[in-house]
């Protein structure tokens, strides 16, 4: 299985992603790190990602989520994912990929990047990030939304409870 923790820019995403692929015996891979040296550059401008720049990235992430499902390995991997085109390249034709939406108010995402020092994103593209988030459609069975307001080892909880209940349910 793959999971793909998703949110926007405070949201806890790699911290709970490492936190769940410790507990879990999994490998993690921060999709920032996946991230090109332009939209890099772009991002540290203060500058928002398009629809553009955005899917070479999903794409590296894809071939790299391919790479663990061809070798019947499990990960976890941090990865934005906000618009449902975004998740449904990630999605489509990988059954064994799940992703955990960290659902969090704008206010409490302000003041966790307010408190983030060395990251290239720029704290105001958060307004972009939140801009662009779609809730996830019924038709979604493979994105659960986890509220992500406490701190990250209930949240990684929460993400291994609600994956269990979608197992017992078949949808593995």
């Amino acid at each position: 299985m793959i999971v793909i923790v998703a949110g926007v820019s405070g949201s806890g995403k790699s911290t709970v992603g490492a936190l769940l692929a410790g507990r879990l015996g999994w490998p993690f891979t921060d999709g920032d790190t996946l991230h090109s040296d332009a939209n890099i550059a772009k991002m540290s401008r203060g500058e928002p990602l398009t629809d553009g720049d955005r899917m070479p990235w999903l794409r590296t992430i894809g071939a790299c989520m391919d790479e663990r499902i061809v070798a019947g390995r499990s990960a976890v991997i941090a990865c934005s994912a906000l618009k449902r085109r975004y998740r449904d390249a990630l999605l489509v034709g990988r059954p064994e990929a799940r992703i955990a939406l960290l659902w969090i108010d704008r206010g409490t995402a302000a003041r966790r990047l307010a408190g983030r020092h060395g990251h290239f994103f720029d704290p105001a593209l958060l307004d972009s990030q939140f801009a662009d988030l779609e809730e996830p459609d019924p038709d979604e069975p493979a994105v659960v939304v986890v509220p992500a307001s406490h701190d990250a080892a209930e949240t990684a909880d929460d993400i291994i409870r609600l994956l269990r209940i979608t197992w017992r349910a078949g949808v593995v």
